[in-house]
């Protein structure tokens, strides 16, 4: 250690919780963690989803606040009221999702939601002081007047950087910060992130990738559980290291798909005759294409983390995505892509991973979320059967486990379970199902909810349906698929039987960078 490490070591950290907790209801999401952020370094912070990350997070930027402990900035004990009240003590938070105004200019973004700026402020001044913040992320050839709509996805990332130093940041979190980015990108991302730890600021790495962890962190500190079970220097670890670390000690899942699918059946992509086939796709900015089938009565689940693709995939299969190629076919019979019509018409239907904004009609009947895409089916002539539409909702009440008596209800008066379960219970009991597409099943679910969806699910491929779905919830995957292919940065890394892996072979194989397909 230099001595100028050595003296920031002895400083007061620039953030610091001790022994911080929370409960919510029955589950406690932190039971006393300790983490601390000093001057000059990168910490990363690690865990497998539900370790208690995102609700330390929380904490840090005022958006929680914890049943006991304390949190601590420059050694000073402090309550955060909110974002901007942990922006007043230097602390700001790069989220998951982007929250650029496209129509708007740079400069105006990065000072937009700042509480210490004026409301009044001359352009030109505003523009010079934006230009300052680029340059120091390396963004020299952006204007600061030119619109974040003409700038990539890369370059909106670094000037969510420069707006976090525009508050006077001194504690950056950064989650999941090149989640969607190219390789290139990711070095312009980690250019800034080392300036900036350079000028005396910390950095929060969160991530799901491995080795951007051992690259850019100096230290780590490894959730489970609600706890913090390690605190390391990088140097000090392996990837395995961190993998045994996240997982604890793993049990080897018996799965709940059938024995019968081979993994030959899904690797490849061409020449499937029944079923769903996968050939080439490539969708949008992904720098590798996926082939793949799923065949009828298949559970096939996709296990990545935000930015592997695999939502990407599902939505370019159900005709949803502009920017795509390849070639997919459903029982033989090839299907246009970039098309929602031709993709229904050949018997896909998709459950997305956003049952309020892309799924529901929250204000409705749960009747009429259930039999609304299918009122075709029941109106011959243009003439609409009321009577045995009806019937068809009656019928699927019944297979999705919601009381027949509530159907005139409003479906947002249900629990997000429920919900979840009239969002998939839609898609089921139709002749023309022939491939089930879906995103995050059990999202906000409760243990039983998810358990009854998992159902509805196998339901679905007992009648005969080529089911394909994604989560990043690694005990989901294993429970309900037949064959798990995981997925990093766009890339197949394996195809695995369920039966013939575990839990920490996928952890591994979604978390790493790999130098070329394994399957």
């Amino acid at each position: 250690m230099s001595d100028e490490e050595s003296g920031r070591a002895r400083e007061p950290a620039l953030v610091e919780a001790v022994g911080l907790r929370k409960q919510y209801g029955a589950v406690a999401a932190l039971r006393g963690v300790d983490f601390s952020l000093r001057s000059g370094e990168v910490h990363g912070l690690c865990g497998h989803n539900g370790a208690g990350k995102s609700t330390l997070v929380k904490m840090l930027v005022g958006l929680e606040h914890p049943d006991s402990g304390e949190l601590r900035v420059g050694g000073e004990d402090v309550v955060l009221h909110g974002v901007a009240g942990a922006q007043r003590y230097g602390i700001a938070m790069l989220d998951q999702e982007l929250s650029l105004v496209p129509e708007l200019t740079v400069a105006e973004n990065i000072f937009l939601g700042n509480v210490d700026e004026k409301h009044w402020i001359k352009s030109v001044d505003r523009s010079r002081r934006a230009r300052e913040l680029l340059d120091t992320v390396g963004l020299h050839d952006i204007s600061p007047d030119s619109p974040v709509e003409a700038t990539s996805l890369g370059e909106r990332q670094l000037i969510e950087v420069a707006r976090l130093l525009g508050r006077n940041a001194r504690v950056l979190i950064l989650d999941e910060p090149t989640a969607t980015l190219t390789d290139a990108e990711i070095a312009l991302v980690f250019r800034a992130i080392r300036g900036v730890v350079a000028r005396g600021a910390g950095v929060i790495f969160v991530s799901h990738r491995l080795d951007e962890v051992l690259d850019i962190c100096d230290r780590v500190t490894v959730m489970r559980d609600g706890q913090d079970v390690a605190e390391e220097p990088v140097d000090a670890l392996t990837k395995h290291d961190l993998v045994r670390l996240m997982l604890g000690d793993v049990q080897h899942s018996e799965g709940g798909g059938s024995d019968s699918v081979a993994v030959q059946d899904i690797a490849g992509g061409s020449g499937a005759a029944e079923g769903l086939s996968v050939d080439s796709l490539k969708v949008g900015r992904m720098e590798h294409s996926v082939s793949l089938n799923v065949p009828p009565g298949a559970i096939v689940g996709l296990a990545g983390q935000l930015g592997s693709g695999a939502s990407d995939l599902l939505s370019a299969l159900a005709g949803l995505e502009a920017a795509v190629s390849g070639r997919i076919h459903v029982g033989g019979t090839p299907v246009r892509l970039a098309s929602p019509a031709a993709s229904r018409d050949a018997g896909i239907h998709f459950v997305s991973n956003d049952r309020k904004a892309k799924g529901l009609f929250l204000t409705r009947s749960i009747e009429s979320n259930l039999v609304v895409t299918r009122i075709a089916a029941y109106a011959p002539g243009g003439l609409l059967q009321f009577g045995r539409l009806k019937r068809a909702a009656r019928r699927l009440v019944g297979l999705i486990g919601v009381e027949s008596r509530r159907l005139p209800l409003p479906v947002g008066s249900l629990s997000g379970g429920n919900q979840q379960k009239v969002f998939v219970g839609r898609n089921l009991g139709r002749a023309d199902l022939k491939v089930l597409l879906l995103d995050e099943p059990t999202r906000g679910v409760d243990v039983g909810g998810r358990a009854d969806i998992h159902r509805l699910i196998r339901h679905a491929a007992s009648e005969g349906a080529a089911v394909l779905f994604a989560s990043t919830e690694l005990d989901e995957v294993l429970d309900l698929a037949d064959v798990v292919v995981t997925l990093y940065s766009g890339r197949i890394v394996s195809i695995r039987h369920r039966s013939e892996t575990d839990l920490a072979e996928v952890f591994r194989d979604m978390t790493h960078r790999q130098e070329a397909d394994v399957a």
